[in-house]
């Protein structure tokens, strides 16, 4: 009688995971002939998003407040100390209000449209678009409209970051062990971020790190300095110099 209530729903689930790619074969993109300057580039963090919940029986996201208070709590610690590895001088961005916040949660939210389709058409060979055959051919933008998030800052580059974790649900375990039993993958579970540095003078996207499967449990303190140091990997520049700064929350 159980088995025969899990049936529709592990078929919907295997449905909706067939159609997209498990992970990113690559993870890692720059702009062709992009150089970070060392110690003169002016940085602008904007303060991350930050998305922390179950994942329901059907997969669904189901937002936990107290966990993504820890979260953001755990991450801007982290984050303030791997600051001083960037190489340049870092700012907060100011949380606007009025029309002005609208237009930072729209780019924001912009951002994370980018990563995911950078992911999906370029850093997934599979996918890759005719455009995006080439190795070097890492172009994309966020438009010059994005300047408007540092006016008045001097600030050169925007660093964005998200940062999404899904806990498996009780239900969505059951539905693994069922779907094992049937030789069929579901996850159980999504940890997934972005980190992307953005051109202010021209909008374009010069560097991006994403990772479809995270490590780290940012509920806790090494958790969130583990998922920290992977969403900065391979930052241009890198070294041991900036000031650090406190963020994320």
């Amino acid at each position: 009688m159980l088995l025969r209530l899990w049936v529709p729903i592990l078929a919907s689930v295997c449905l909706v995971a067939s159609g997209s790619p498990a992970t990113a074969q690559e993870k890692s993109g720059i702009k062709p002939g992009f150089v970070l300057p060392q110690r003169s580039a002016r940085i602008l963090l904007i303060r991350p998003t930050i998305k922390v919940g179950a994942q329901s029986t059907g997969g669904m996201f189901e937002p936990n407040a107290d966990w993504t208070a820890q979260a953001k709590e755990n991450l801007a610690v982290a984050l303030a100390a791997a600051q001083t590895k960037l190489g340049n001088e870092i700012l907060i961005a100011d949380e606007p209000i009025g029309p002005a916040a609208t237009t930072m949660a729209d780019y924001r939210a912009l951002f994370s449209v980018l990563a995911d389709s950078v992911i999906r058409y370029q850093f997934f060979v599979g996918n890759r678009l005719p455009t995006k055959k080439r190795k070097d051919a890492f172009e994309w933008t966020m438009g010059p409209g994005v300047a408007d998030l540092a006016k008045g800052t001097g600030a050169d580059y925007a660093l964005f970051l998200f940062n999404e974790d899904q806990y498996g649900s009780t239900g969505r375990k059951i539905l693994q062990a069922f779907a094992a039993m049937a030789y069929v993958s579901v996850k159980s579970g999504e940890h997934k971020g972005f980190a992307g540095l953005v051109d202010l003078h021209t909008g374009d996207l010069v560097w991006l790190n994403a990772d479809l499967a995270m490590g780290g449990d940012v509920r806790t303190p090494d958790g969130a300095q583990k998922r920290v140091s992977q969403l900065l990997k391979n930052f241009p520049g890198s070294s041991q110099s900036a000031a650090p700064a406190s963020a994320a929350k």
